[in-house]
């Protein structure tokens, strides 16, 4: 199809979501996907239908949710997988039905232990079924990157014969070169019967950190459509970042020759609404999205962009939803200020929603001089983006000096009670911990701490994220407070309660 456009999949919801501590509830996965259709996404893969019941029912959710993007159900290609995919998307205004299977050596012997003759008979077979239900039938042979490129080419022959509407590439592995991979992409155009009749897609993965520039390669070599995530988060080292390719073909559309629909300025709000969620914390200096990206700190840097912004910004915050000069909130800021920013950064809260963030506003404001746009973000996913609290943090203390090992006093509230326990670390945040653990009669098995600031200064919001594992899951905890000792009670609390609703339990009974 001789078009410039490159198509946007999104794979937050899905492949995203797959990373370890990335799990989402469904008000937290409706409210991603309605940022992405804000983005302008073509394509929305909101979960695959047959892992469980609650990713169907998120899918169903999405579907009946959305109105501009295609929602995409990822099956095998077997008859119950794509039957369930089907149920999950048959409300949406554009379903899309997205099958594969793996086509290299080494998952064909070892993995489905198939002969390459009856995964191609699988193959057509999953898209033959597939049309029966839906018009958009995506199809991908897994671990293409590793697949010989003349048994791909009779693979995607077959299936676009059969009906496959489009073809995804995928690196799943994250192994191939930029030039290998756009080689891959050309020869494939050059030897896949009726290519003309369906859209390429490519899906790499960042194992090797070129995940964007495959994506690119792809592109350059006749990909029309890209599979990423937002922020680049996903299986192992993650995906192609949504906001990398869409800015690259952006800035350089000159070289590209190509665009996308994405609107670029709703970039921001969509990449700290799913870092929030996620407890996935942006690394400073990621491109686009990171708290550097826009940040000029050497004295020739900031003495050009002072002169004129060119010299060293080859595009603008603006562009990607940031303001320059950001609206600055204080302890004065009354509630009609704080709901207009809010709505400026995305957020439609209810009424009972706001209320409960304007008083956290407001504590915070009194607490530090000015409230910024990044401690907005923080407050707002600390209040809003929260599970089913079985425990909550009523009071703690600390007693500490460089001579002493410190003790902590914590007040858990359950059940209409108020629980009290007292312990010591080799730490403050080590003491509160083991308090807790303590208290509700759990070891908990903590596998990352992070800590970070929000803004500057010492009056800054301090960031916690904690990672707990139990029976094989990731639990993550967040929480934000001028008191980093506050924050990080209230995100291993957080991370808890997410363990102990995810297990179903009716009554939790505490130690003490």
């Amino acid at each position: 199809m001789a078009s410039n456009k490159i198509y946007i999949f999104d794979t937050t919801l899905r492949d995203g979501e797959q990373s370890p501590g990335c799990s989402m509830n469904l008000k937290e996965k409706l409210d991603v996907a309605s940022h992405l259709e804000s983005l302008k996404v073509d394509c929305i893969e909101a979960g695959f239908a047959i892992s469980s019941k609650g990713d169907f029912e998120a899918i169903k959710a999405i579907a009946s949710h959305v109105d501009y993007p295609s929602v995409c159900s990822l099956c095998r290609a077997v008859k119950q997988d794509i039957e369930l995919a089907a149920q999950s998307v048959e409300t949406a205004k554009k379903p899309r039905i997205h099958t594969f299977i793996a086509t290299s050596p080494i998952h064909m012997e070892h993995k489905l232990k198939m002969s390459p003759e009856k995964v191609l008979e699988r193959a057509v077979d999953a898209v033959t079924y597939a049309k029966t239900f839906v018009e958009d039938v995506e199809f991908s042979c897994e671990d293409a990157g590793r697949s010989n490129p003349e048994f791909l080419a009779q693979v995607y022959s077959a299936v676009i014969k059969a009906g496959a509407t489009v073809i995804n590439v995928p690196d799943t592995v994250g192994y191939m070169m930029p030039t290998q991979f756009g080689e891959l992409i050309h020869y494939l155009g050059d030897h896949v019967v009726s290519i003309e009749n369906t859209v390429i897609s490519v899906h790499c993965h960042d194992d090797l950190g070129v995940a964007t520039a495959n994506s690119l390669a792809g592109i350059l070599n006749g990909a029309r459509q890209v599979e990423c995530t937002i922020n680049g988060i996903g299986e192992r080292a993650g995906n192609t970042a949504l906001e990398e390719v869409v800015m690259a073909l952006a800035v350089r559309s000159d070289y590209y020759d190509a665009f996308t629909d994405v609107e670029t300025t709703e970039i921001s709000k969509t990449s700290r609404l799913v870092s929030h969620i996620t407890g996935s914390v942006i690394q400073p200096n990621k491109a686009i999205v990171g708290a550097n990206a826009f940040a000029h700190e050497a004295g020739i840097h900031q003495d050009g962009v002072l002169k004129q912004k060119s010299t060293y910004e080859i595009m603008t915050p603006e562009t990607v939803g940031l303001s320059e000069n950001k609206l600055v909130l204080g302890k004065h800021s009354g509630r009609h200020a704080f709901m207009d920013r809010l709505n400026e950064l995305g957020y439609q809260l209810s009424d009972a929603e706001l209320q409960q963030a304007f008083e956290r506003f407001k504590s915070i404001a009194d607490k530090k001089k000015d409230v910024l746009e990044d401690d907005l973000h923080a407050l707002i996913s600390d209040e809003i983006y929260q599970h089913n609290d079985l425990y909550k943090l009523d009071y703690f203390e600390v007693n500490t000096t460089n001579e002493s090992k410190p003790s902590a006093t914590v007040r858990l509230a359950f059940d209409n009670k108020v629980l009290t326990g007292s312990s010591e670390g080799a730490g403050s945040v080590d003491a509160i911990y083991k308090t807790i653990d303590q208290m509700i009669g759990e070891t908990i098995d903590l596998k990352e701490y992070t800590l970070q600031s929000i803004t500057g200064g010492t009056d800054a919001l301090g960031e916690v994220v904690v990672r707990i594992y139990d029976q094989g899951r990731v639990f993550v905890g967040r929480s934000s407070s001028t008191d980093v000792l506050n924050s990080s009670a209230k995100a291993y609390i957080n991370a808890i309660n997410k363990m102990l609703n995810s297990r179903g339990d009716e009554q939790v009974k505490p130690a003490l």
